[in-house]
């Protein structure tokens, strides 16, 4: 095993991406054709929800063991862009807005009652994964961003043209990923680049990669299976 170059390094953690992000789940792939269901698209809410709301949590723990109080100024921004700074800001609040536009209550998604197992474990698993391994497996599982403004960009563009029924005020959740990743993305990768200083390094990023693409389509296959009617 040989030491990448900063830019080999790069583009194998992009290939991570290519091959193994969510984008390609079939949910992912119907959700954006306007095939889901009412039903199915409120049950996605729903359990994405529990990974929303856990996200400052995987994030302070990564904060907690950042090694420079640049770093930790910088990381912190990640906390309050998703539990703001006040009642009625940031991403959760957002994404309590998605939910009521599809039809689910803020109760519904606080209690995280109708969470379903396998995306509970899921969840469970990246949160617990950022507490215990060292921060920098914990950043580059993180790096799934990488991959998400695309992503985010069609599910603006598709929701609107496929389910005009959820208010255009319910996907601002969205909108405001748009604007804040691309400081988070260029903070984070500069991070794992220069910090992945031997081979070994570098392989532990690029599987800890791995391992939260498997989270995110593990919580689409525990959606899926809960919600899509048998057809045949």
């Amino acid at each position: 095993m040989r030491q990448l170059s900063a830019s080999e390094f790069e583009a194998r953690l992009r290939e991570v991406g290519e091959s193994r992000y969510h984008h390609l789940h079939p949910f992912n792939q119907r959700m954006h054709a306007g095939e889901l269901s009412r039903e199915e698209l409120r049950g996605w809410v729903i359990n994405r929800f529990y990974y929303q709301v856990n996200l400052p949590i995987k994030d302070a723990y990564i904060l907690s063991k950042l090694p420079s109080r640049e770093d930790r100024r910088q990381w912190m921004t990640r906390i309050v862009d998703h539990d703001g700074r006040a009642d009625g800001e940031g991403g959760i609040e957002s994404w309590l807005r998605l939910g009521e536009a599809v039809g689910a209550s803020r109760d519904e998604l606080l209690g995280c009652r109708s969470v379903v197992p396998g995306a509970r474990f899921a969840v469970d698993a990246y949160v617990n994964f950022c507490r215990t391994r060292p921060w920098l497996e914990a950043v580059a599982s993180a790096m799934t961003e990488l991959f998400a403004p695309d992503l985010i960009a069609r599910r603006i563009d598709d929701m609107q043209r496929h389910y005009p029924w959820i208010e255009p005020a319910g996907l601002e959740y969205f909108r405001a990923r748009l604007e804040q990743q691309p400081k988070d993305i260029e903070h984070m990768l500069g991070l794992v680049l220069s910090s992945a200083q031997t081979p070994e390094d570098q392989q532990r990023c690029v599987e800890a990669l791995e391992f939260k693409c498997d989270v995110l389509w593990t919580l689409l296959d525990s959606v899926e299976q809960a919600y899509r009617k048998d057809t045949a």
